[in-house]
């Protein structure tokens, strides 16, 4: 079978430990990443990328940065959306203020005033954890939302409110903007989101990963073992920030256009909330699988009935799809807490041993 892992003998710890310890592990990532970088740009419409593979990506990223908080290390939050839009004004304003700055830089710059905000808020959690900390984070949605619409400096006192994305170029090229083309915009998130992710890769699996899955276990025995909770929550929330403000920026520039500070309330929280729920806590790939179905279900929701002859209206659809991912949140928890990560990993462990019992 594909899965036949015979003849792959490991003799060292480093080699048992390795990111790929099954063969066929690498090949598939590189058929993904062959499909991401090289056929999709050939083949894809305008519409994929801007309804599907845009958007996959940068609501993973965010549901990542999520996820490093609340899956990694315990910490519930419901203020990405803020943090998030703390990270598309900071991208503004630098693109505003020094025209003259690389596009992508700025895009990386901004997710470290997103970070100095998380840790602003995570602070909190050194004195309370769980619900608490919840309603603390929820507390830094509505004042941040509050913020982006009240300092009129954030908007370049705009009358609308709203921030527009100007046009953006590297070398002559495009990137951002109302002329900026969308397979352009599609390689550069691609390339932001795989650097993000391979970074995430490898804080989770050193020190500082197995600091924060410590902190989320037991955080009393990881104390008294030497663990420092102040250091471990704190840059737990630091390196989440970070990765969502990034993705707050990808978010406007990248795709939206435009936003006005409605844009980052809480029904964006629960959505990512949902990606990293239904795609796994506690899991890398998890963000990419829960990603593709929350975005994905709408479009396929509004083709397939098409296809088959039963056109169906867009509010039904929504309705439809609603009632879809609250009726999969619920079988997850009850069902398979660790997501579709986990029905990944079983269906691989399957695939290895067949055809032998488990």
């Amino acid at each position: 079978m594909l899965y036949r892992t015979a003849g792959q003998f490991k003799t060292t710890y480093k080699a048992d430990q390795a990111l790929f310890p099954v063969r066929q592990d690498a090949v598939l990532l590189a058929i993904i990443l062959l499909f991401a970088w090289v056929i999709f740009p050939l083949t894809a419409s305008e519409f994929a990328f801007q309804t599907l593979l845009i958007p996959i990506m940068i609501y993973a990223l965010a549901a990542l940065g999520l996820n490093i908080l609340t899956g990694y290390a315990g910490q519930l939050s419901l203020g990405t959306a803020a943090f998030m839009g703390v990270g598309a004004y900071a991208c503004y304003k630098m693109v505003t203020l020094m025209p003259w700055m690389n596009p992508i830089l700025a895009i990386l710059l901004s997710g470290i005033f997103s970070a100095g905000v998380g840790v602003a808020f995570g602070i909190p959690s050194l004195r309370i954890k769980g619900f608490y900390l919840a309603i603390a984070t929820l507390a830094a949605q509505f004042f941040l939302v509050w913020l982006f619409e009240k300092w009129a400096w954030l908007y370049n006192y705009n009358a609308s409110g709203a921030i527009q994305v100007p046009n953006l170029d590297i070398f002559g090229i495009y990137v951002a903007g109302p002329q900026a083309s969308s397979v352009v915009q599609y390689f550069v998130v691609l390339g932001i989101v795989t650097l993000l992710t391979l970074l995430c890769i490898n804080l989770t699996r050193g020190n500082l990963g197995r600091t924060w899955k410590a902190t989320r276990d037991m955080d009393i025995a990881a104390e008294l073992i030497g663990i420092n909770l102040m250091k471990s929550k704190l840059t737990a929330f630091a390196v989440s920030s970070y990765v969502v403000g990034v993705a707050g920026a990808l978010f406007v520039f990248m795709w939206r256009g435009a936003a006005e500070p409605n844009l980052f309330d809480i029904p964006l929280s629960f959505r990512i909330l949902f990606i990293a729920i239904i795609g796994g806590l506690g899991s890398i790939l998890g963000n990419y699988l829960g990603a593709i179905l929350i975005v994905g279900l709408p479009v396929v929701l509004g083709i397939v009935p098409e296809a088959l002859g039963l056109p169906v209206s867009s509010a039904m659809v929504e309705h439809l799809n609603i009632m879809i991912v609250g009726g999969l949140i619920i079988f997850f928890l009850i069902i398979e807490p660790h997501g579709l990560a986990r029905l990944w990993a079983l269906i691989r462990e399957k695939l290895i041993l067949w055809p032998f019992p488990h």
